[in-house]
């Protein structure tokens, strides 16, 4: 198991207790991201369990879009063409009682070098029928919401 993920749960309460102190709301961003056969793109981190969809925390300064399009390229080497579509937005109070997160869907986009260094274990396709087991639950919602048109839970 990567130290990584080991150490997750020490260092993961003393982040959230610092972002609590610094900021009363914080604001990430997930993205669906789906082939010309319709799979999903999926990311599995080196800190923490389960398969998720590319995406991470607005900086200071960077709209959604922006924190997007960012994190696309460093965890999955996905690179933005045209603007993604926000499908909805999420209160997550379950990790952090102050959290928010953008659900866009990326419909027009090319394939770079992902530019994350450690942070990202796997990166893989999946048909949405068949997810691996480790597929987080707000995962599934989310792609179920996107793809199938299962009314939106505005909680994560």
């Amino acid at each position: 198991m990567p130290l990584r993920r080991l150490l997750q749960p020490l260092i993961r309460p003393t982040f959230h207790a610092y972002a609590r102190a610094t900021r009363g709301v914080t604001l990430g961003v997930r993205g669906l991201v789906t082939d010309a056969a319709g799979q999903v793109l999926l990311i599995e981190h080196t800190y923490v369990p389960g398969w998720y969809m590319p995406g991470g925390g607005v900086e200071h300064g960077e709209s959604g879009e922006e924190a997007l399009a960012r994190e696309m390229v460093e965890e999955a080497g996905v690179e933005l063409i045209a603007p993604p579509r926000l499908v909805s937005i999420h209160f997550n109070g379950g990790r952090f009682r102050g959290d928010h997160v953008l659900f866009y869907r990326v419909e027009a986009w090319r394939a770079c070098r992902p530019t994350s260094r450690g942070e990202v274990r796997r990166i893989a396709w999946f048909d949405p029928a068949a997810l691996p087991d480790e597929t987080t639950p707000s995962t599934r919602r989310r792609i179920a919401e996107a793809l199938d048109g299962t009314p939106v839970d505005r909680r994560w």
